[in-house]
């Protein structure tokens, strides 16, 4: 255990270091801040970075570096590694071979590719002829932008453009994004990207009439394949039941509705900007879901590995007709 504590330890500390020093050098030798408040600025925002808080130091958030990629990508770089979680990150500093990595490793690095990948796709076309957003910039800034976007519901929660401007389809990319969020026992809300691929591949062997469920040549546990399933549909309850109720006590569109129940599930912080001006009623039913989408997956998931009822008999076999 004390050589666990200190490898994440060591290994959260070099890797603030790292971005905090990029940021450091963009802050003072590119945009002119003296040196003092250079270092404010970049240990801050690699430490907020790396923890997915979305904290920053100016009152738009990053929205004056869109087109910077000094400072966009090292952030980007920080969040998606905090994202991966702390198991991933050791057994990648520790084993480089991927053949030997674990399954968990490989699950969370292939979804991890998937998802940032085709949200990159995804937001940047969606995007490319809003002119709230970027829809004036170069190809290149766009391309960056995007792929920044792309890497916050994962769930860092910044934002370099009004997610207010943004159009219906980069919302609900978004929200599925931030749903799903990032790696196991790591930085990241949502479900985790482990147990949407687990589901993933469930569906994949029963569409291939296969009685095992096999991903990257190892079977997945029933045990784990029942945990994934459950809090997936709990996650899904509480953002669905969440939504409905916002919905009944204020007046705003269903679609900025379901953006901040989600974004308040998955604890990103994105916003189209309607929460300050909800009713104390809906904002508490945010601060519900924010605790909840914390601890709930975590400690269900626990629960559930810990509490096994062992019974000494067999129901008879009943088949429910599906679909």
């Amino acid at each position: 255990m004390r050589a666990v504590l200190v490898g994440v330890f060591t290994i959260t500390l070099t890797i603030e270091a790292i971005v905090a020093t990029a940021l450091t050098l963009r802050f003072w030798l590119g945009l002119g801040e003296d040196l003092p408040r250079a270092i404010q600025l970049g240990v801050f925002h690699a430490v907020s970075s790396f923890n997915n808080a979305g904290f920053a130091l100016y009152s738009d958030n990053l929205m004056g570096f869109l087109t910077d990629p000094w400072i966009a990508l090292p952030i980007c770089v920080a969040i998606i590694t905090g994202g991966l979680g702390f198991p991933v990150i050791l057994e990648l500093a520790r084993q480089r071979r991927p053949r030997r990595w674990s399954l968990h490793t490989k699950l969370t690095i292939f979804m991890t590719a998937v998802l940032l990948v085709g949200g990159w796709v995804f937001v940047t076309a969606a995007e490319w002829g809003n002119d709230g957003t970027i829809g004036t910039l170069s190809a290149p800034h766009k391309l960056l932008a995007g792929f920044f976007h792309a890497v916050q519901p994962r769930t860092a929660g910044f934002n370099a453009w009004d997610y207010g401007e943004a159009t219906d389809e980069t919302l609900l990319g978004t929200i599925m994004l931030m749903f799903v969020g990032g790696g196991s026992a790591g930085t990241a809300g949502g479900l985790k990207v482990t147990t949407f691929v687990v589901l993933f591949f469930v569906i994949v062997a029963e569409v291939r009439g296969e009685r095992e469920v096999v991903a990257f040549g190892r079977r997945i546990g029933e045990r784990t394949i029942r945990q994934a399933i459950t809090v997936a549909l709990l996650g899904v309850a509480a953002v669905v039941g969440s939504t409905m109720v916002l919905t009944l006590v204020t007046d705003f569109v269903f679609r900025d509705v379901l953006f901040e129940t989600t974004s308040a599930f998955a604890t990103v912080g994105l916003s189209t900007g309607i929460t300050p001006d909800m009713p104390p009623a809906g904002q508490v039913v945010l601060v519900f879901l924010m605790f909840l989408g914390r601890l709930g997956p975590v400690t269900l998931v626990s629960a559930l590995a810990l509490r096994e009822r062992q019974r000494r008999y067999s129901h008879a076999e009943g088949w429910p007709l599906i679909g």
